[in-house]
């Protein structure tokens, strides 16, 4: 007698493939350093003369006093601190037990000197210099563009 599968464990098979391949992409964004946990950093998609980008991601799990002190990626030429002291350098304290976001209405990181404008949908390699942390190496997602209202 062949065998047949019924119906009920075919899709819970389904369903566990399924949530394994969602959780690796959930988990994709994220990059875990000696002392802290990088999640989903992130940019706008620009125009093609676009010459900066917002570069935005949150900063937790900070298990020992830290600070970002370095940001670069092929698609640029260089990183500042954007926000409230926008132009400076990179330098972000990360106190032990705290989380940090960097978002487009507070403190944030700048790209600037952009080689070509950022489509959404695209990755582009990222990498953080942390004080105590040293070099994390992450993948730079593209969201959708920003919406203007007249």
């Amino acid at each position: 007698m062949p065998f047949s599968p019924d119906r009920r464990n075919v899709l819970r098979t389904g369903l566990v493939l399924g949530a394994a391949c969602a959780w690796r992409s959930v988990r994709g964004c994220e990059v875990q350093a000696d002392f802290l946990r990088v999640v989903h950093p992130w940019t706008r998609a620009t125009a093609a003369d676009a010459s900066s980008a917002v570069l935005c991601m949150r900063l937790v799990d900070v298990t020992e006093d830290d600070r970002l002190v370095g940001a670069s990626s092929p698609i640029a030429t260089g990183a500042e601190m954007g926000g409230a002291e926008p132009g400076r350098a990179v330098d972000v304290a990360l106190p032990k037990g705290s989380a940090m976001e960097l978002h487009e209405g507070g403190i944030h990181l700048g790209l600037t000197g952009l080689r070509h404008g950022l489509q959404a949908g695209r990755e582009y390699p990222l990498t953080l210099q942390f004080e105590r942390s040293g070099t994390v190496l992450a993948r730079l997602s593209v969201d959708f563009t920003a919406m203007r209202f007249s």
